[in-house]
């Protein structure tokens, strides 16, 4: 190999390198869409009163794990944090999750620390989360309906 090919190889395994690592502004403009769009359909129901009907509701009468988010994300927007928990714990839990992280990546960008979960957690594909989360929903729906 001569030099140039030398150059370019390194320079494509360290541009490859660059690109598996995480960068918090990607995930920052994944959560400002989400957090703009529920923002949006929160105000809408708190200024109209009406939101999204719910298909699975429609047709089981049972609630899905998202139904009561929008009023939660209206308590939210009137300041009310024990109407909106009680409106949908789950969906809270998990938007005070995304807030955390949310805030740890701003910090991050700020020159502040990386905060990365440990190695054993990275390891879970994306498809056992997804199945993980599928179960937790399931099991929520079915004890928030029975209950």
């Amino acid at each position: 190999m001569d030099a140039v090919s030398t150059s370019r190889a390194s320079s494509s395994v360290a541009t490859t390198a660059r690109a598996a690592e995480f960068q918090p502004v990607h995930g920052l403009w994944w959560l400002g869409g989400f957090a703009a769009f529920g923002i949006g359909l929160s105000a809408l129901y708190a200024a109209t009163g009406r939101g999204f009907g719910c298909p699975f509701r429609a047709l089981t009468g049972w609630d899905c794990p998202f139904c009561g988010g929008t009023r939660l994300g209206s308590a939210l927007l009137h300041g009310d944090v024990a109407a909106a928990f009680a409106f949908n714990p789950l969906v809270f839990v998990g938007l005070v999750a995304l807030t955390v992280t949310g805030v740890l990546w701003l910090v991050e960008l700020r020159g502040g620390p990386s905060v990365r979960p440990p190695a054993r957690i990275r390891r879970i594909t994306t498809n056992q989360w997804l199945v993980a989360g599928a179960v937790v929903a399931v099991v929520f729906t079915v004890v928030r309906n029975l209950l």
